[in-house]
């Protein structure tokens, strides 16, 4: 006798990774205004003017992936979000450590 084919139960998986994207969102933001105020405090540079967009962008770079992924991820079915491509992962990955990177520049 064969088992019945059972319909994938997510659970609320997808919400957890959902909220887990918006946390790091928010904590890229933090990091990108932080390091902004860094550069700019105490008059303005032409490195600290470089280094604060250089923030920006790497956290613009940031929310557009992350934004993208909360969107699929609000949008799946029962069958489940498809897998993060290894392109936008490592675009992620990269962003955020850039991020993290630059802010300790500038800290320093």
């Amino acid at each position: 006798m064969t088992e019945p084919i059972r319909e994938r139960d997510p659970g609320l998986q997808p919400e957890r990774t959902r909220l887990a994207w918006r946390r790091t969102t928010l904590s890229s933001t933090v990091a990108a205004v932080l390091a902004a105020k860094t550069a700019l405090h105490g008059g303005r540079s032409p490195a600290g003017v470089l280094a604060c967009a250089v923030c920006c962008a790497l956290w613009m770079g940031f929310l557009a992936i992350a934004h993208r992924r909360i969107r699929v991820l609000a949008a799946s079915g029962p069958e489940g979000p498809p897998a993060l491509t290894p392109r936008h992962a490592t675009a992620a990955t990269l962003c955020t450590v850039a991020l993290a990177v630059c802010a300790v520049a500038l800290v320093f």
